[in-house]
């Protein structure tokens, strides 16, 4: 089977879209998220869409199905929020190694009975490692600026957890996304390293996705894309990009960048556009497949898909519009001294 680099050196590969917004479809309510085994739990758990890896997997199962179906390369497990620090708000911390292993497992096996019918495109799973509920660069507290609701130490341990999990169940890359905080990132990135450390492993492949905010072109803790990069580029990451926040449209200039500026694979998807006074999506897929087919044909890009708001139908156009670009050319590292 073709490794996920071959793979990447040969097309632009496809990463599936919004899994929330499908979870969304099915309407699910407080009963359906406890399912049978959660059934007397002591705090309301809608909403928490991680937790249907453990109650409702089948559910899971189709949305990964519909995207591969779609001509997703890369699936992503269903775990943004199952870490420790995340599950506090539902008293679910004790359920979090589970959630990950339960989730790349549920991926691992749509992808492989996608890849048995196709062999010569082979489907990968990827660890959804998600930016937390807390943050480290930033203080809850306006009045005390320098107050820090979590350390580094413990994100440490919460994102060392969710590895180990998402290893275990078959996870094949480990995707730190949607970050606002470089500070959390770089603690998964120290997790990561960390965890392969210890079971004396080869580390997965890494792909690292931000989030750049508004029109400042900066992260959230203050970033621009440039320091950013630089920030994780140590990590040597199998891709750098952008997700979330911004549709592809206001993400063109960051993209184009970050094409300039990037040694590995450059990753993008975007939101279904700028969601409406309703928080909805009206960017269709259409028009997603047009920008992104644009972005590709600029040569900015490797690795697109999208986020908020996006669908299968999202996800079949752009692979329909990528399909016959050329990725973009990883540039030729000059050897220094170090």
């Amino acid at each position: 089977m073709k490794s996920l680099s071959q793979c990447a050196a040969e097309r632009i590969l496809i990463i599936d879209g919004a899994m929330g917004t499908m979870i969304q479809r099915y309407k699910l309510e407080e009963a359906d998220y406890r399912g049978e085994r959660f059934k007397n739990y002591h705090l309301d758990v809608k909403g928490n869409n991680d937790l249907l890896c453990l109650t409702q997997p089948h559910i899971i199962e189709a949305i990964h199905k519909e995207y591969l179906e779609a001509g997703a390369d890369i699936i992503e497990t269903n775990t943004f929020s199952s870490t420790t620090i995340a599950m506090a708000d539902y008293d679910m911390q004790a359920f979090a190694f589970e959630m990950n292993v339960a989730a790349a497992r549920i991926a691992k096996k749509a992808a492989q009975e996608y890849t048995a019918k196709t062999p010569d495109k082979p489907r990968f799973v990827a660890g959804a490692i998600g930016p937390l509920n807390k943050t480290l660069s930033l203080s809850p507290d306006v009045n005390n600026p320098g107050f820090r609701s979590v350390s580094f130490d413990e994100v440490v341990d919460a994102y060392y957890e969710q590895v180990k999990g998402l290893h275990e169940g078959g996870a094949d890359i480990l995707l730190i996304e949607t970050i606002f905080d470089t500070l959390n990132s770089k603690a998964a990135i120290f997790a990561i390293k960390k965890y392969f450390s210890d079971i004396a492993q080869p580390e997965l492949p890494v792909m690292i996705s931000g989030t750049i905010t508004d029109a400042s072109g900066r992260t959230l803790s203050g970033q621009t894309l440039e320091a950013f990069y630089i920030s994780v580029m140590h990590a040597k990451p199998f891709s750098v990009g952008l997700n979330c926040a911004l549709g592809g449209n206001q993400m063109r200039p960051y993209i184009e960048e970050l094409s300039q500026i990037a040694a590995c694979n450059v990753s993008c998807y975007p939101n279904a556009g700028l969601p409406n006074a309703f928080g909805e999506y009206d960017e269709t897929p259409d028009q997603t497949a047009h920008i992104i087919e644009d972005f590709a044909r600029e040569g900015f890009v490797n690795i697109v898909g999208g986020c908020c708001g996006t669908t299968p139908d999202h996800i079949r156009h752009i692979a329909q519009h990528v399909k016959t670009m050329r990725p973009r050319p990883l540039p030729v590292q000059e050897e220094t001294l170090a």
